[in-house]
């Protein structure tokens, strides 16, 4: 095996022209960051590892789905365009794509990145950079202070804007270099760099300016930093067992990517990189609300739905397996879709559903019913089944019952729907809850005191608390509307300055304090019922509410309570209903949900008066 080298620029030139990414490739998915690190290793003079290309014969270019390096990226971003290659030599990327698409949009490109704090829909959420280099920054200087990663000593930045110079500033855009084709042009724009440069700056400074341009000349144009080796066989078993061994070496290659890589090349008729793909959009942007799967979340659960060896290794990948999943896929699309909108009706998306796993069951289930059953209609098998899952989902997800290694929790979770399936068509709850309790020791319903305290101390801002609270209430279709979680008695009217106000004394205020983002100071709101309430007094509000407001949302129907003064003692009162509503749940997993005050004889909620 020979190796050859070329240069920075030379590579940079056969870009979309020549190199190319085969389908097995998965996207670009390095940081802004690793970027920089790249560039700082390059003209340090570090090696940056070799390449792995093939070049590919004129025959075979209609054999196999090639793609364009991205040259503007995105963050999160996950497709290249795909390549047309009519009348080209084609060279594919084996090894190094990472590498050479960070070349591309340091140096010609560009890295679009979204901003801290910001909503991803949010167009202000996007700021397009590009990468520069501070001519005037000692690389041998220690000056941690300026640095952005450890380790990196050039001063390479992004910016969106060109940046504005001062006295130790004089940034140059990295890519400017390549039109410095040669020895007379670069002296010619390293004469107007140093030229522009004001009478303040020393001697030695120049010369720092002088030997930053120069490295980064010799770097992308003199230098053979890239070193490759061609593979010219055109037997793709050889091919990707290269590609394997080349990439399958941990944090390197996704599963998912080989595995696309033998579907790709096994199924008939369809190209399964682009069908997932597009998959994986539809279930993440274009159902309710906005999800976060990906590729290996489609993989597993095909090999999961189609009844395979369902973990998740590439060996289950067999020709055998994947024929079964290629007859199965539009049925594990449904099904997946069917989950997914399901789920999304409960108010679980992107931003609190914990365990992608723990919808793979309801995915099962509704695959196995078949005949595009999809649980969103009005029967009272529908209805009934709607709220068996969910009671199921929301168990999983709040005892983390697919935490750590769930292999094991999901082979067993599909061996009991498929007994239980047998004689039945309902969801079973209790089979599942049952059987994951007794083989795997996984708790599911709420019907052990644990389990309930445990609720209980979900407090405002975690990730469940939305899951925690959504299980108080009867089905409703929660992704129709947008909902906010309210804190009953106003934060507001409970920081500490406003309790002194009252004269309460600093002890009852910690105990206030320590209450006030308990779940028993916790509901669910329409978003714009949240912004009337804004901080108005809970007895005032409360007036212009229905008479049924304090039963569905568990509310103490004693006025004396709805204070900031006695919020320790609301939300005991109110974490008991909570209490009692759980254990209602677990008793009656099968019914309908019932009222906490059932089996106490009359409703303890007095009727308030409607508004106006």
């Amino acid at each position: 095996m020979s190796y050859a080298s070329t240069t920075i620029a030379d590579v940079l030139d056969q870009i979309n022209r020549t190199y190319f990414l085969p389908a097995i490739q998965r996207p670009y998915v390095w940081e802004a960051s690793q970027v920089v690190a790249l560039f700082d290793s390059l003209l340090k003079g570090y090696p940056i590892s070799s390449f792995l290309f093939w070049e590919l014969q004129p025959e075979n270019r209609g054999n196999w789905d090639i793609y364009q390096f991205v040259e503007n990226f995105r963050y999160g971003q996950v497709h290249n365009e795909p390549a047309e290659t009519d009348g080209r030599d084609v060279v594919l990327v084996l090894d190094g794509q990472q590498r050479l698409t960070s070349l591309l949009i340091g140096l010609r490109g560009s890295y679009t990145v979204k901003l801290k704090h910001k909503r991803w829909d949010n167009p202000l959420a996007w700021s397009k950079q590009r990468l520069y280099l501070n001519l005037l920054k000692d690389p041998g200087q220690d000056d941690a202070g300026e640095e952005d990663e450890v380790g990196v000593t050039y001063g390479l930045r992004f910016f969106e804007e060109p940046p504005g110079n001062d006295r130790g500033h004089l940034w140059f855009k990295v890519g400017r270099i390549l039109d410095c084709r040669d020895d007379d042009r670069f002296d010619q724009v390293k004469e107007e760099v140093v030229d522009s440069l004001p009478d303040t700056v020393t001697r030695g400074e120049v010369r720092i300016v002088e030997r930053n341009l120069d490295r980064l000349y010799r770097t992308v144009w003199k230098d053979d930093v890239v070193a490759y080796y061609t593979e010219k066989s055109q037997s793709y078993d050889r091919v990707l067992d290269i590609f394997i061994r080349a990439n399958d070496g941990g944090t390197k290659l996704s599963k998912s990517d080989l595995l696309l890589s033998m579907i790709t090349s096994k199924w008939d008729g369809v190209n399964a990189r682009e069908e997932i793909f597009k998959f994986v959009d539809r279930l993440n942007d274009e159902l309710d609300r906005k999800n976060d799967l990906n590729k290996d979340f489609v993989m597993r659960a095909c090999l999961v739905l189609s009844d395979l060896d369902h973990v998740y290794k590439v060996n289950n990948f067999t020709t055998a397996n994947l024929a079964v999943i290629q007859r199965n896929w539009p049925e594990i699309k449904r099904a997946l879709e069917a989950t997914l909108r399901l789920v999304n009706r409960f108010g679980i998306d992107r931003d609190t559903l914990t365990s992608a796993n723990a919808v793979l069951p309801i995915a099962y289930y509704l695959f196995k019913l078949g005949d595009g059953v999809m649980l969103d209609g009005t029967t009272p098998f529908e209805v009934q089944n709607r709220l068996r899952i969910r009671r199921w989902l929301l168990g999983a997800l709040l005892n983390s019952v697919f935490g750590g290694s769930s292999d094991q929790t999901i082979g067993t979770s599909r061996a009991l729907l498929r007994e239980a399936m047998e004689t039945e068509h309902d969801f079973p709850f209790h089979a599942l809850t049952d059987g994951l309790r007794k083989r795997r020791g996984r708790v599911v319903a709420f019907d052990e005191e644990a389990n309930v305290a445990a609720l209980l101390e979900t407090t405002y801002g975690q990730r469940t608390c939305f899951l925690a609270l959504s299980t108080l209430y009867e089905e409703q279709n929660w992704s129709s509307s947008l909902y906010h979680i309210d804190h009953i008695i106003p934060r507001t009217l409970c920081t500490r300055r406003s309790l002194q106000g009252r004269g309460i004394s600093e002890s009852r205020i910690d105990e206030i304090l320590a209450c006030v983002d308990r779940i028993g100071n916790l509901q669910l709101l329409l978003g714009r019922e949240n912004s009337e309430k804004a901080g108005m007094p809970f007895g005032d509000w409360i007036r212009t509410r229905d008479g049924g407001f304090l039963e569905m949302h568990l509310i103490p129907p004693e006025p004396h309570l709805w204070v900031p003064e006695a919020l320790p003692e609301f939300v005991a009162a109110r974490e008991d209903l909570i209490r009692k509503r759980l254990r209602l749940y677990s008793i009656f997993g099968d019914s309908e949900p019932v009222p906490v005050w059932a089996s106490q004889g009359d409703s303890p909620f007095p009727i308030q008066p409607a508004a106006g």
